[in-house]
């Protein structure tokens, strides 16, 4: 691959961010997926330090405060961040990176590495998030609400990425995030 890259890659909870992620790293299994620090609870069948790092709200403040964060956000009542020295050296290392993160973080992204290449996924309809987010069965119905709602806000912002990819049709969304890391000079609808 060469050069060590970043690459963020981000949209509304439910649009499919996760499957497309796992089946672009099988794929690609040189790409380095890094792994998030949260608050919040596993759910069933996440496993520590690989799904992410599960921490207290403490500990996480306590990172945030002493810089090991290259960025974090709150969402739907808890604290996400991404570890920042795992990262840095695998770009050290000339390996690519890639986030899953929430818009707040990819926001900060852009000011820490203004270099990096930010995708945003989009789902084909709001009502068609909202049957993925159900469909899940993972949240309380106030929790759908909030991400939702948050959603709608997330959506405004897709124009602020440098790619933006409709996940309609899986295979063809998964072709566009290859085309846009591979091919960068192609056009991505």
């Amino acid at each position: 691959m060469g050069k060590g890259r970043l690459i963020v890659l981000t949209g509304p909870s439910g649009v499919g961010k996760g499957t497309l992620l796992r089946s672009l790293v099988h794929r690609h299994p040189d790409l380095y997926v890094s792994v998030s620090v949260t608050t919040r609870a596993p759910r069933q069948g996440e496993v520590d330090g690989q799904n992410y790092y599960f921490v207290t709200r403490p500990q996480f403040e306590r990172m945030v405060a002493q810089g090991e964060l290259l960025e974090w956000a709150e969402f739907a009542g808890n604290c996400y961040g991404t570890p920042r020295k795992a990262v840095e050296e695998k770009i050290q290392d000339d390996k690519w990176v890639i986030l899953e993160i929430e818009l707040d973080g990819a926001r900060q992204i852009r000011k820490t590495f203004p270099s990096a290449l930010r995708m945003f996924i989009l789902p084909p309809s709001l009502s068609e998030l909202e049957n993925r987010i159900r469909g899940r069965a993972q949240d309380s119905e106030d929790a759908i609400t909030r991400r939702l709602t948050h959603a709608r806000e997330e959506l405004s912002a897709a124009k602020e990425f440098d790619v933006q990819i409709v996940n309609d049709d899986f295979e063809d969304a998964l072709s566009k995030i290859e085309t846009a890391l591979y091919e960068p000079v192609a056009a991505i609808c």
